[in-house]
């Protein structure tokens, strides 16, 4: 049995700031936007070189409300890797994105951690 991960849901407060902010400052693209009906709407972003997606699901109670930017207890989320670490890093800086750390050099590539418009951490890794 082949399987993957085809998206990755990512809780935002809403669904036009999170398109706009993985455009923007990712450089993502939207591949899908679908009314749901009742204000749900299917909306999948895509990186730019391929991947998993992630699926932005707006959070609609007061239990998803509350974990929004929290989804993994502080830790971080999700991984965009790139080939060329130094240009991702100074197009992300550029567009506005929020670095909790100056770029390092692990055993596994280099890497720094942002935050995403609702608080999750990211790394952002160039692998070895």
């Amino acid at each position: 049995m082949k399987a993957w991960i085809g998206a990755v849901s990512l809780l935002v407060e809403d669904y036009d700031a999170a398109i706009a902010w993985f455009r923007d400052k990712l450089d993502f693209r939207k591949v899908a936007d679908t009314d749901m009906g009742r204000g749900k709407r299917w909306v999948i972003m895509s990186p730019g070189g391929g991947g998993t997606n992630i699926l932005l699901a707006r959070a609609d109670d007061d239990e998803q409300r509350v974990i929004v930017g929290k989804q993994t207890g502080g830790r971080v989320f999700l991984f965009l890797e790139t080939g060329d670490f130094e240009i991702a890093h100074a197009a992300m800086l550029k567009a506005g994105v929020e670095f909790l750390e100056s770029p390092r050099t692990e055993s596994y590539g280099k890497v720094a951690v942002f935050r995403d418009l609702c608080g999750n951490k990211w790394d952002l890794i160039e692998r070895r």
